[in-house]
């Protein structure tokens, strides 16, 4: 089973900044590009998942919940790496690091 700790740490990083931030940075783009982040990790969690079916799109619950949404779309991406080359875990780690230092430059 792959260890997928990296990208759960780094994701659990970024949704804990995403739900201290304030309101005002939130709205300078740290919200919009939390959910982007989320949205992308359960694509890939799906397209893992189920590659034959056409990926839903993470729904927009407001900018005080996407912390949770990033935390629940990058669990679920773990669950599916499980079972999917290492390579796929180490572009999902690089991607929300990205993604953090973008939301909070």
């Amino acid at each position: 089973m792959l260890d997928t700790t990296a990208l759960v740490t780094a994701v659990d990083r970024f949704a804990d900044r995403l739900r201290a931030a304030p309101q005002s940075r939130l709205q300078r783009g740290a919200a919009a590009e939390g959910l982007a982040t989320a949205r992308e990790l359960a694509v890939r969690a799906q397209l893992i998942e189920a590659p034959d079916r056409e990926p839903r799109v993470m729904p927009d619950a407001g900018m005080f919940a996407i912390g949770d949404e990033l935390a629940v779309a990058g669990r679920d991406l773990a669950l599916a790496l499980e079972k999917a080359p290492p390579v796929e875990l180490d572009e999902a780690v690089r991607y929300v690091e990205e993604a953090t230092a973008r939301a909070f430059a």
